[in-house]
């Protein structure tokens, strides 16, 4: 066996066993074998031995290397559950991840864009387009990400099957669940012009969201559409597709939605999760009062 069948095998793990996204099992893989690179290591015997100690001097040597706390943190959440598996692969039937806490990260806030500019975005990505379906198409996935609170990569992978829409949408996010969302006639609209306008056939079991050739739409087409969009409305560079479901969020617990109910709706697997959200509003209205209040001014 060699370092390469492990992380093969880890590889075909993450992608069927657990369903991960093609950006996870990368991000994970290529964890894994910086591990194996550092240490050797090319038996899941030998990976089964690995204990905290070694793995903190694993993150000290790539930390030398120049990765941040945030980067350590996830390196050391891969790695764990690389461990975990090699365990399970070498005959531990309980097998256990090591024991050993990541660097402590400063979570900051997410920076949420007003309600007026969320549709300008949408609306200028439509404008600024070269061919009228891409505006369409364009414009129609940051509805989805502003109006229903989807991740990009859960629009993305919506399948051509959910047309027409409803006034609900089920979408599968993160670890294959599935949660029901609401939609709004606007973005129901914007979904169907979008359909309307494409110039390639949309079988159910295809994506809903097609690239300019026809194959399935990328994140980064709509990231650089997005940034287009922001810079001529003069917006900072954390005006992000994500900023958008951020704005959901924070717009929807500002006008009330309870804490239980906002999680639900954005797929967050506990409550912890969304409860950054309040930091957030507090800091909106706290802006807002700053901006307003007369001995502010």
């Amino acid at each position: 066996m060699s370092a390469a069948d492990l992380l093969e095998a880890w590889r075909t793990h993450l992608t069927t066993g657990r369903r991960r996204s093609p950006h996870t099992v990368r991000a994970y893989v290529s964890c894994a074998a910086h591990l194996l690179d550092a240490s050797g290591i090319e038996e899941w015997a030998a990976l089964a031995r690995i204990e905290g100690p070694a793995l903190r001097g694993h993150l000290a040597a790539r930390r030398a290397e120049g990765i941040g706390n945030a980067s350590a943190a996830r390196e050391l959440s891969a790695l764990k559950a690389f461990v975990t598996f090699g365990r399970a692969q070498a005959g531990d039937p309980e097998a256990r991840a090591p024991r050993v806490r990541g660097p402590r990260i400063k979570k900051g806030l997410p920076r949420p864009v007003t309600p007026d500019e969320a549709i300008n975005l949408a609306d200028l990505v439509n404008g600024l387009a070269a061919q009228d379906w891409i505006g369409a198409r364009d414009r129609a996935v940051l509805l989805l990400l502003y109006g229903a609170g989807l991740r990009i990569a859960e629009a993305l992978a919506l399948p051509a099957a959910a047309l027409p829409l409803g006034e609900t949408l089920v979408v599968t996010g993160k670890g294959n669940k599935q949660r029901v969302v609401p939609v709004l006639p606007v973005v129901r609209d914007a979904v169907a012009d979008y359909a309307h306008r494409c110039p390639w056939p949309l079988p159910p079991a295809g994506p809903l969201f097609r690239g300019a050739k026809g194959g399935p739409l990328s994140q980064g087409v709509v990231q650089k559409a997005m940034a287009n969009a922001r810079k001529a409305l003069g917006l900072p560079a954390t005006a992000t597709p994500h900023a958008l479901r951020h704005s959901f969020a924070t717009h929807l617990l500002g006008a009330g939605a309870d804490l239980r109910s906002l999680q639900e709706l954005l797929g967050h697997a506990s409550l912890g999760s969304t409860q950054i959200y309040t930091r957030v509003d507090a800091a909106t209205l706290l802006e807002t009062y700053r901006s307003a209040h007369p001995r502010e001014r």
